[in-house]
Parts: C-alpha cells; structure tokens; sequence
C-alpha cells in the first residue's frame, strides 16, 4: 500500500474513532475527544472540521462542545426497515424537546381529522397534552392548519362544506390562515382548540416534496407567548428538514 492510501485509511479510522466516543456521551468537548482517541488536538481539530462539514457532528457555539450531526440519523434509518413517522422522528422530537423545554408532538391527518401518531412530553411540571392516539378537528389549532394549507384545494373545500364545520370559525378568515401559512411555512395557535393552551407548527415534507406529518411544539399560555413561539420557527423547520430527508418515499 502506498504511503498516500495508508495517510487516508489513517485518517478514515480516526474519524471514526471520533464518531465512536459519542457512544455513550451526548456531547463532548474536543480535549475530551482527544483524550478518549489518543490523538493530538490539531489532528482531532482538523478532523471535527472536516466531520462538522460533512454533517456528521456539530458544535454548540455556547458550550464549544461537538454532538452527533443530522447525518447519523439519516444514515440509521437505512438500517430501519419501518417508513414509519412515529418511530423514524422519535430522536429528532427528543433533542427538540431537550432544546426548546416543551412539548412535541407529531400528527397526520385522516380523513377529516388530525390524529397524534407520537408525542415527547416536555420535563417541566406544569403541562397539558393529549394523548397518543388523540383525534382532534382540522378546523382548529395549529397543526390542523398546517396539515390543510398544504392539502389540496378540493379537499379544502369538502372540508370546509362539511355540516359539522364549527360556527365560531369563520371560513374566510381561515382561508386566509392558509395562505399565511404557505407563505411563511408555519403556523401558530393560542387557546383555540384548548383554554391555556398554545402551539406553534410546520410542515414535515419528503425529499419529494410529499407532506409527510405536522411537527408541533406546545405549552400552557403562561410559557408560550407569540414572540417566543416565533422564536422556536427556525429550530422547528431545521428538525422538519433533517425529519424529511429520512423518508424514502
């Protein structure tokens, strides 16, 4: 083996030894790496550079330690044989849950309901979520919006014609919702399906371009104003993204 290949396999093991310390650590510092592979800091420097370019790990610019990137999971759900949402999304909704410190939750519409097909409850006290299986109108709340903004138009309309349409919501003000919603590739609810409570929501859609699920984030009112909610939108879309990408079909 020449002197250029056996640099490369070198370089190919050390990453990987890299990869292999997140085992049983979520995050890792890079002098804890370098102390757990034996390797010296510039070469664990260059080679966390290279993975985080990749996708393969990324850095908390607050703490300046490295966790498991996007990459990973994708690649693992190669080696899962079920195209199932609930069970694919599940690490993605608990690093968002750990991050943002509140409830998430995945849902799917069918027929003329939204149904709760996976949820991660948030750790704080005080909170108030349906459970797995929960089927809720398509009238109301955020991810109902969401699941019906990006339907198609006929089914919209039979939704809309539907006897048992609420009359406390307005058909062209929701109508209205919708556009919004496609427009800024969210959307927010407060205390409409439930007193206290408030949820922000976007879109999971396949590398086809399929609208897969709604991912939300919800909480009582007392926690989740609109600004913060607001706030969530980038971390949410960026977990919908990475979610996406581990679909097949």
């Amino acid at each position: 083996m020449s002197e250029e290949k056996k640099s490369t396999v070198r370089a190919a093991e050390r990453a990987l030894d890299i990869l292999l310390c997140f085992v049983d650590e979520g995050s890792l510092g890079m002098m804890e790496i370098a102390e757990r592979t034996g390797l010296n800091k510039s070469t664990v420097f260059r080679l966390l550079a290279t993975l985080e370019g990749k996708g393969f790990v990324k850095r908390d610019a607050e703490t300046d330690k490295y966790q498991l990137g996007f990459r990973i999971w994708e690649l693992a759900t190669s080696l899962n044989q079920s195209d199932e949402p609930a069970v694919l999304f599940l690490p993605e909704m608990e690093r968002l849950r750990d991050e943002l410190d509140e409830t998430v939750s995945l849902y799917l519409r069918i027929g003329k309901e939204r149904i709760r097909i996976q949820a991660v409850e948030s750790k704080q006290a005080i909170r108030r979520v349906a459970p797995v299986g929960a089927r809720m109108p398509l009238s109301v709340g955020a991810s109902s919006k969401v699941l019906m903004a990006y339907a198609g138009e006929e089914d919209v309309q039979e939704l809309l014609a539907d006897p048992s349409w609420p009359d406390n919501v307005d058909r062209g003000v929701f109508q209205e919702q919708l556009k919004r919603i496609r427009e800024d590739g969210y959307a927010i609810s407060v205390e409409e399906r439930e007193a206290g409570t408030a949820a922000v929501s976007v879109p999971i859609f396949s590398r086809q371009g399929r609208l897969v699920a709604a991912l939300a984030v919800s909480g009582p009112v007392s926690r989740m104003n609109v600004k913060k909610m607001v706030q969530f939108v980038p971390r949410l879309k960026e977990s919908a993204q990475r979610m996406g990408k581990m679909v097949r079909a």
